[in-house]
């Protein structure tokens, strides 16, 4: 495995170095990690051994089991039932209305078999959830009456009870659930229940962690900063001087403290955040007790270790051993953070606590890379290879006297393997943690018992429920040793293999989850974008902005004359065949590749787009040309034979039609520039592109690229101009077709002008506006609303035909969520595009501002403005964003283009109706859905009908032959961009029928 370079203990730490080994070749990873393997043939074979005898021992205990594992081990994740629960442990307790709570049990309770695993389970509070979630009504023993077939019993309690008690009964139950996951829901209540587990022996002490999602608003933040503050306050007074390695202490999380913890916003966060980490480590110093940063997602990491550096050396905290740091085996980063940790804790000259995970966002992480385009995933994709990464890293943590290593595993064998590792470095200062509500059994089998400490949710059931669903999907899948270890059904040789061997039998990453690069099979690369979580990403989009490929000069082209010159290069370009332009796109789409810094450094000059924004663009062009390249190797590979009767053979074939026009708008000047000549190019036409006349510099920068790739210059004219330049070449009778994006108002006129041309008709391919909708309702989790709200309205300042434009939020949570989403708003930064601390730059011109300014004039007398973000310092063409509270949606019937997000509050009892009238807009182009209620979304889906549908996530970011783009309506003609059905609208069928039996005959049937 590589390494970064260790630091001398006396230089300053390169934390930036590790950002280069983050998505290292997992294959070769693996193979330098096989080299120098933790354990050598004899601790091998005996931790081995004592892993199983764990497990052995740990059935056998008369107190083996806890909720945790007697859940897992009956539902799991490996089938309905175990989802069902899952999905209804993470809403039922947040929903406030009866009618929603009633709809959310019938639906997840009516997945699935509840009555295979009533009784099943050995510990009584499963059985009783079970019984519970079966619409028994109530959490209660089974009267003798009522024993029997499962099925009557349930019929006849529901018939008897009604539904408020069966909610009832789902409600104890989830609390049941929940309750056995957090200790207290307060820090008082949590100490005193802790006491009394330590003195019966199921833990030694505690790490407290106060529930919740991260901050969304400086509210937030100053919430989670008092809830730490009284946590501290409270575990120092109870620790009575004992020290941080014998008391308990308290874990916080860095982006509770921050509603912008991310690494574009690190210079901020330095200056805002670290005063009230300071502030908590020093109330912390004074108790002496222990303080440790838990670990988050694997882009913050690089931030959270200057954060950590800068508080280890802090001479407030000097000589105090409680500080300290959670690190993950997952990442394959780990071994080179170990050794910078262990130069800044020589450098510190006191003990750092490090506690190592296996780490708790895999499958976001796995996610991130693939939607994101990394060249790699930052985790190892195999349970093997992580759980040998952690034993590695095990033995360097035990390597640095001036570490005290914290393992945190719930597995046997790990266990055993540290304790060898620990003996080889003749360490005795280490202990071991683990979750609360899991692994009691494992560590109440060894003999003798170790120091375990327990790592302790507090909180209500509302910050519960994240948490929870996060510990079940780790710990409930098939490959999870939790989900295994009690169950008698598997061998304690399966359960306690040895993961090194099990890695040396397959030795790469798991053949199911190729790397993103691959994310799309064999026919298509996925395309690849800057990380600008890494600062040397973002240096290599800011260091030159004058070295972009923004051409020295425009060419003004005549409208006719590139017609002509596009016209004479057709036959040619045609004939090629569907392989051979297929080869000059791949082409294209690598020049985009090689060129992408200078692409994004020219998207966000002349288009004003962010660079986050400007880098998914060139992904999104780059993805255009190889999913066409795909598509015209697979529709224009020659004639395709049909069913014929005997003496005929018949043929389908298709080709081009001639010169396509294509009209591009500013707003994705090189994606859908792009995107629409390489589909008419595909399909066998020669293009005449025109580019919307604030970006023309753009559009000549990507014509030069295709040009370089080796496309002929007959087959593509560029054409720069105003709208009246447009309308020339529509009306050119020698065109072919028109592909259009832009204005609803603009795609009638081409379609005026095409329907009064002589000739031949042509088609017209538009992708026009839409007055979008996203629908909350009260099931739907607050911070992902406000999360993808802000990212729908607001990115790209709102000027996106994507773009969120209504938010409906039902009565009951309203108030909640626009708490939350005006808060949220203030953290915006709104300045230079070109800046990577950017999140939202200008409207693209003066005259599209000043319509903005006039609907917010209108609002502000008509609607309720809520909140405008003021940008007055700014000048230009900057506009604030803004939420405006409508009276009813007759107030808003056509699409404002820009960051103004308009809200309506409904009943979603009542979705029919108000999706009726949305519908009646006559725009058909997104539709989000955020709630855990299938039949609620299917209800969206059936009021509001519209091109593209997306359900608790943003209504932006289209991913090209995943997402295909396209509306209906006043949103356009269709077929959608990046679809199956595309390239077919560009092109023209020819059927050949030959009859074959005029020669004499026909030889196949004469030779049967």
């Amino acid at each position: 495995m590589q390494t970064a370079p260790a630091p001398h203990p006396s230089a300053a730490i390169d934390w930036d170095a590790l950002d280069a080994l983050k998505y290292q070749d997992e294959d070769a990873a693996v193979a330098a990690l096989l080299a120098d393997p933790p354990l050598d043939p004899a601790a091998r074979a005996s931790a081995a051994a004592e892993a199983r005898a764990l497990v052995t021992k740990a059935r056998s205990l008369k107190r083996r089991k806890g909720v945790m594992e007697s859940f897992l081990e009956e539902f799991g994740l490996s089938n309905a039932e175990g989802l069902a629960l899952m999905c209804l442990a993470e809403a039922l307790l947040r929903v406030p209305d009866e009618e929603t709570a009633d709809k959310l049990i019938a639906e997840k309770i009516s997945t699935g078999q509840w009555a295979e695993h009533l009784g099943k389970s050995d510990h009584w509070l499963v059985n009783a959830g079970t019984f519970g979630l079966m619409l028994t009504g109530r959490v209660v023993n089974l009267p003798d009456d009522l024993k029997g077939e499962a099925s009557e019993v349930f019929g006849r309690l529901v018939k008897r009870m009604g539904e408020p008690v069966v909610r009832a009964g789902a409600m104890q139950a989830m609390r049941i659930l929940g309750e056995q996951f957090v200790l207290g829901r307060n820090i008082d209540a949590a100490l005193k229940r802790g006491a009394s587990m330590t003195r019966s022996g199921l833990a030694s002490r505690y790490s407290f962690d106060m529930l919740g999602e991260g901050a969304r608003t400086d509210a937030d933040a100053e919430r989670y900063l008092v809830a730490y503050a009284n946590a501290i306050d409270a575990v120092g007074k109870a620790a009575n001087g004992q020290g941080p390695l014998t008391s308990n202490g308290v874990s916080v999380k860095l982006s509770a403290l921050h509603p912008r913890y991310e690494a574009r916003q690190e210079e901020r966060v330095q200056r805002e955040l670290y005063p009230r980490m300071l502030q908590l480590a020093e109330a912390a110093k004074k108790y002496d007790i222990g303080l440790a940063i838990d670990a988050e997602e694997a882009d913050r990491l690089v931030m959270s270790l200057r954060l950590f550096e800068k508080l280890a050396l802090e001479p407030s905290l000097k000589g105090w051993e409680g500080l300290g740091i959670v690190i993950q085996a997952y990442q394959k980063r780990t071994r080179a953070l170990i050794e910078r940790l262990a130069s800044l804790s020589r450098k510190r000259g006191t003990p750092i606590q490090t506690r190592l995970v296996k780490g708790a966002y895999w499958d976001g992480e796995v996610k991130r890379a693939q939607v994101m385009g990394r060249v790699d995933f930052s985790t190892w994709t195999t349970k093997a290879a992580t759980d040998v990464h952690y034993l590695a890293c095990a033995r360097d943590l035990l390597s640095v006297r001036s570490i005290f290593p914290q393992f945190a595993t719930h597995n046997a064998h790990t266990v055993a393997a540290v304790r060898r590792l620990a003996a080889s470095a003749d360490r005795e200062d280490f202990e071991f943690q683990r979750l609360h509500g899991m692994g009691e059994a494992l560590y109440a089998s060894i003999d003798p018992p170790l120091p375990v400490r327990v790592y302790a949710p507090v909180g209500g059931h509302e910050d519960l429920l994240p948490y929870l669903v996060r510990r079940l999907l780790e710990n409930g899948a098939n490959t999870s040793f939790v989900h295994s270890f009690l169950d008698d059904d598997v061998s304690p040789e399966i359960v306690a293999a040895d993961p090194l061997t099990t890695l040396e039998a397959k030795p790469h990453r798991h053949p199911r989850l190729p790397p993103p690069p691959r994310l799309y099979g064999a026919s298509r690369r996925n395309s690849t974008g800057r990380d600008l979580s890494i600062k040397a990403d973002r240096e290599a989009l800011t260091k030159d902005r004058a070295s972009s490929d923004a051409p020295a000069y425009l060419k003004v082209r005549d409208p006719g004359e590139a017609i002509t010159e596009a016209l004479s290069g057709f036959e040619a370009w045609n004939a090629r065949g569907g392989a051979e332009r297929g080869r000059v796109l791949r082409a294209m789409a690598d020049t985009l590749q090689e060129h992408h810094d200078s692409l994004v450094q020219l998207i966000a000059h002349e288009a004003g787009r962010g660079l986050q924004d400007a880098i998914d663009e060139v992904r999104e062009a780059i993805d255009f040309c190889r999913y066409y390249a795909v598509e015209a190797e697979r529709l224009f590979a020659g004639p395709v034979q049909l069913p014929s009767p005997a003496g005929e053979t018949d043929h389908l074939e298709m080709h081009g039609r001639g010169v396509f026009v294509c009209i591009s708008p500013w707003n994705f000047p090189l994606a859908i520039f792009t995107g629409q000549l390489a589909a008419a190019l595909a399909a066998g036409n020669t293009v005449v592109a025109k580019p919307a006349e604030q970006t023309p510099r753009i559009a000549q920068a990507a014509v030069q690229l295709f040009y370089k790739a080796g496309l002929l210059a007959d087959a593509l004219q560029l054409v720069i101009g105003d709208g009246a330049v447009g309308g020339k070449l529509v009306a050119d009778p020698r065109i072919a077709g028109v592909a259009f994006t832009g204005s609803t108002e603009v795609a009638r006129i081409i379609n005026r002008t095409l329907a009064a041309k002589d000739g031949p008709i042509v088609p017209l391919i538009a992708e026009t506006g839409g007055l979008n909708g996203l629908f909350v309702d009260t099931t739907a989790l607050k911070e992902q609303v406000v999360d993808d709200v802000i990212v729908s309205a607001f990115n790209s300042a709102g000027q996106r035909c994507s773009s969120l434009r209504i938010l409906f939020l039902p009565h009951d949570t309203a108030d909640g969520v626009l708490e939350t989403l005006l808060g949220a708003m203030d953290t915006l930064v709104i300045g230079d595009p070109a800046d990577p601390f950017t999140d939202i730059g200008p409207i693209i011109d003066a005259e599209a501002k000043a319509n903005l300014d006039k609907h917010i004039a209108r609002m502000k007398t008509d609607a309720k403005l809520l909140k405008q973000i003021d940008v007055s310092k700014l000048g230009g063409n900057f506009f604030g964003p803004a939420v405006i509270e409508l009276k009813s949606l007759d107030q808003i019937d056509k699409e404002v283009f820009g960051p103004v997000l308009h809200v309506v509050r409904y009943d979603p009892s009542d979705i029919a109706n108000v999706g009726a009238q949305l519908a009646a807009k006559g725009y058909g182009l997104t539709l989000g859905v955020h709630s855990r209620l299938e039949s609620f979304a299917e209800a969206v889906k059936k009021a509001v009908p519209a091109g593209n549908v997306y359900v608790n996530r943003t209504i932006v970011g289209a991913v090209v032959g995943v997402q295909p783009f396209g509306g209906a309506g006043l949103s356009g003609t269709g077929p959608k961009a990046g679809g199956p059905n595309y390239l077919p609208r560009f092109a023209e069928e020819r059927a050949i029928s030959v009859n074959i039996a005029a020669q004499g005959g026909d030889p196949h049937l004469l030779n049967l």
